[in-house]
């Protein structure tokens, strides 16, 4: 199934220069037209499709699409809008970052597909890092999985210089133990947003996404 057109690339690289919000409502209609309501179907189908593989996840698009405006209170780049759309899809959605779940992007120059936890409290750190000292080789066999490995390499983010002493020893057989955060991503080329194949080939990555995924929502379900 086609859910945009070469409009949809069309609207971000016109936007990409005339990111301002005079231009953004004289194309008001585009953007309605073009992005957002197949951005939603979309993410509508995409959305069923994981729910297939797993039950937990039962929102709607609205708790999973990101507004498109960006956050520029603390930014020195006052441009207003994002030049791609995006969606968190996870248990939680968007109402919890820190929760494992994907992250996807359609921009005009590719598509972005991110998993894993970015965002983890001192807390949430602590517990993910628990598990991972508790079940060294359930963590290893998920992040060196075949179809992981070949889609996103392997696990990034920021690491401690000095590990808590709590996990030393594990940290001697899995130094990963030391980050921060445990994310992963991909990125493909942007001629698949037009394509019929783009939801089967997402869910391609989501399915490759799954053991890691599924063994951090353990943390979180312990808490």
């Amino acid at each position: 199934m086609n859910y945009f057109t070469p409009a949809y690339l069309d609207f971000f690289k016109e936007l990409s220069v005339n990111n301002h919000k005079a231009w953004f409502d004289e194309h008001r209609s585009r953007y309605e037209n073009d992005v957002k309501k197949p951005f939603n179907r979309f993410i509508q189908d995409f959305i069923f499709r994981i729910h297939l593989v797993d039950p937990k996840v039962q929102i709607e698009p609205k708790d999973a699409i990101v507004r498109i405006n960006r956050d520029i209170r603390f930014s020195k780049d006052k441009a207003p809008y994002k030049l791609h759309m995006g969606a968190i899809i996870s248990a939680l959605g968007k109402r919890d970052k820190m929760y494992p779940g994907i992250y996807i992007e359609l921009a005009a120059d590719a598509i972005r597909f991110f998993g894993g936890c970015y965002f983890l409290d001192t807390k949430m750190l602590h517990t993910v890092r628990s598990l991972m000292a508790e079940s060294p080789n359930e963590f290893r066999e998920a992040y060196t999985d075949p179809s992981f490995v070949e889609l996103f390499g392997t696990l990034h983010g920021e690491k401690n210089k000095r590990i808590p002493p709590e996990f030393a020893e594990a940290f001697k057989t899995e130094p990963l133990i030391a980050g921060k955060q445990f994310y992963f991503g991909a990125e493909l080329n942007y001629d698949l947003i037009t394509s019929d194949t783009l939801l089967d080939e997402l869910m391609n990555y989501y399915q490759a996404s799954r053991k890691i995924n599924s063994f951090l929502e353990k943390a979180f379900e312990s808490v």
